[in-house]
């Protein structure tokens, strides 16, 4: 970690992820208002001292809001990810080490998901389900662990016949203690990196479902259906569309830097370039 903070992009980057999630964390502290409180006498403010960042049709305070929704679009990031993560190291697992039949039965089956679309695939699967933020994580982690899996797969691959594995296995190591205890720990960076970056991603898909109506549903606060009730007024109400869409660029623009930070830091190959 020390390394990683070294790091100029690393550090900006986790500096951007713990103050958008100590914003979330402190969210009904910080909040001046309740974020589904309607208030008639003030609809479609701009700005102002009152309401840092305006009101939407409905009268809610939108910085309120923007607090609350971040919970929302980071539980959904974390919760989706570590699904993806979880099934990816099973799969990669399994695939890596056993390797002939088992190989290929797992590789085809990554081939024949990474060949649907996963955003219209997702659309499809909440299409038939209720859009609640549980289904949304679910089944955003259940079509997003292909690469994850792909990437466990060649780095157990990689390790399967060092020296180190080989002598475990002569000396009657179990497959399970291999698997472990010697070929998962030294594959975890590359996994660390990959989740974090995963993050990003489920953020967008998430704000992308919410957008198009089909994510969290109000009157609970996302930063993807804040930016559909402002699509109506963006011609005079522009803080509707601003400050969420400024939320999600900064969150992923945060998770993508210090995902990159980590892959420099380390991944040999660049550290050596360096």
């Amino acid at each position: 970690m020390r390394r990683a903070l070294a790091n100029p992009l690393a550090l900006s980057g986790f500096i951007i992820i713990v103050g958008i999630f100590l914003l979330a964390v402190l969210a009904p502290y910080l909040a001046p208002y309740d974020p589904n409180a309607i208030d008639v006498k003030a609809i479609l403010l701009s700005p102002s001292s009152t309401h840092l960042m305006g009101t939407d049709a409905l009268g809610r305070d939108v910085f309120s809001r923007m607090l609350f929704g971040a919970q929302i679009s980071l539980l959904v990031g974390l919760v989706a990810v570590g699904i993806a993560t979880s099934i990816g190291i099973i799969l990669g697992a399994i695939a890596g080490y056993y390797r002939g039949w088992v190989d290929v039965v797992i590789m085809r089956m990554v081939d024949v998901m990474l060949s649907i679309p996963t955003f219209f695939l997702i659309l499809a699967v909440i299409a038939f389900l209720s859009s609640s933020v549980v289904n949304i994580m679910v089944v955003i982690g259940l079509t997003s662990w292909m690469g994850v899996t792909r990437l466990v797969r060649a780095e157990f691959l990689s390790l399967r016949n060092r020296e180190f594995v080989m002598a475990s296995e002569a000396l009657g190591a179990s497959d399970k203690r291999l698997i472990f205890m010697h070929l998962l720990p030294n594959s975890m960076t590359p996994i660390i990196v990959s989740s974090v970056l995963g993050v990003a991603s489920a953020v967008l898909i998430e704000s992308g479902l919410s957008f198009l109506g089909l994510g969290v549903q109000a009157p609970q606060a996302s930063w993807g259906n804040i930016l559909t009730d402002g699509k109506e007024y963006i011609q005079f109400a522009w803080w509707l569309s601003l400050f969420p869409g400024l939320a999600i660029l900064i969150t992923v623009l945060g998770y993508n830097l210090f995902g990159e930070g980590l892959r420099d830091v380390y991944d040999p190959r660049t550290s050596a370039k360096k």
